[in-house]
């Protein structure tokens, strides 16, 4: 069993679990109006506006907004990674990230700098932005010696991270894993989005038949996953790549649903026992067909789903492992009557999807959360599913 002993995370929910699971359940987004990433023109983005750590004391190529974001998630749980690395030793802890932008910011600023000033400025070093530097960092402050890498397949990489994190457990490779995701804003990924017109300038929309585009978000969610029992354990993972289109999703959803029936059947669950569907939903009009068709077509309208994209952003490599924290929050003994994660959107139907049943502000089961199934579709037809499960 690979169980999720801990989480930390940042998001723009919040910094802490109970500020998290307020606004959630409340149906409080953390998605605002800024120009931070797009000069002279204000979107909708998911930013986290919590202090965040000092880097001053790291190497100066480990010094990112994206390495602050994974400290930050880490400080929450330091003593209890701390405690698995004095227990199973620093050689048997490892540490396995998903990341889409890295420190790709730093380089932004960088190269703004150079324009100016024809000389980059002092506190750039290329290696920000590397896609390991993530795991590297962590690992470095954290003395394990164990294995440290970075999963960068655009939206699914940190639900592939925790997949991959629960297969070193399972070869006895290593004991323990820190494992989830990290990416930080940048206007590289914004202005990316925005040639692709899939960009909204307000508050994401997903599964509406007004649905026109994502927000970009940030965040880092850090799982402690171990052998050791807790209450909720990633219990199926499934990947699957259609390769159907470098940006455009299958429409037939073969490999989404081949993700989702992989991590069902390593559970060996059925999908009439799943309570609660945490949909990739980032409101574009190809993703939310797609996935809303295969959903419909598996689970009919007896599942409860939502997007939580209109809380957090799209957190692109961060967002698996973000959506997992907040099916993992949802999960905890202190929610006994399974109060569900909301879908925030204006309530028109598109004639074209099947009948959903997506959870308003204040659903509950009524019982524990027991079985949540949570999904990233990435660019390039990269697809994962996560199964978690409430002992």
């Amino acid at each position: 069993m690979f169980y999720l002993n801990q989480l930390g995370m940042v998001c723009p929910l919040g910094e802490n679990h109970a500020e998290i699971s307020r606004r959630l359940f409340a149906g409080d987004s953390g998605v605002g109006m800024t120009a931070l990433c797009s000069p002279g023109r204000e979107l909708a983005l998911g930013c986290v506006e919590t202090l965040l750590p000092d880097l001053s004391t790291l190497p100066l190529g480990q010094r990112s907004r994206n390495n602050q974001l994974a400290l930050a998630a880490l400080a929450q749980i330091r003593p209890e990674v701390d405690a698995a690395i004095r227990r199973f030793g620093p050689e048997r802890v490892a540490v396995v990230l998903g990341t889409s932008t890295s420190g790709i910011g730093q380089s932004e600023a960088a190269f703004r700098h150079r324009l100016e000033s024809q000389r980059f400025p002092a506190d750039f070093d290329y290696a920000q932005q590397e896609m390991a530097s993530p795991a590297a960092t962590l690992a470095s402050v954290l003395g394990v010696i164990g294995p440290a890498y970075v999963h960068s397949s655009a939206c699914a990489s940190s639900s592939k991270a925790m997949a991959s994190a629960a297969r070193l457990i399972k070869m006895g490779l290593c004991d323990a894993v820190l494992t989830g995701g990290v990416d930080s804003l940048c206007a590289f990924t914004v202005a990316g989005f925005g040639a692709l017109e899939s960009v909204s300038a307000a508050r994401c929309n997903p599964f509406s038949a007004n649905r026109n585009g994502i927000n970009i978000g940030e965040g880092a969610a850090l799982f402690l996953m171990s052998k050791v029992e807790a209450a909720v354990s990633l219990r199926g993972w499934g990947e699957s790549s259609d390769g159907y289109h470098i940006s455009a999703p299958d429409p037939s959803g073969a490999g989404a649903r081949s993700a989702m029936e992989q991590a069902m059947a390593r559970a060996g669950v059925a999908p009439a026992q799943v309570d609660y569907i945490n949909l990739h939903g980032t409101a574009t009009v190809q993703n939310d067909a797609m996935e809303g068709q295969v959903v419909g077509a598996m689970f009919a309208d007896h599942v409860a789903l939502s997007s939580t994209k209109p809380f957090t952003g799209h957190a692109l490599g961060a967002a698996g492992a973000v959506e997992a924290g907040l099916c993992w929050l949802a999960m905890q003994d202190d929610n006994p009557l399974g109060r569900l994660p909301p879908h925030l959107w204006d309530g028109v139907g598109d004639p074209g999807l099947p009948q959903l049943n997506l959870a308003p502000v204040g659903a509950r089961l009524g019982h524990p959360l027991r079985w949540a199934l949570s999904n990233s579709f990435a660019f390039g037809g990269a697809n994962a599913s996560l199964l978690l499960g409430r002992e």
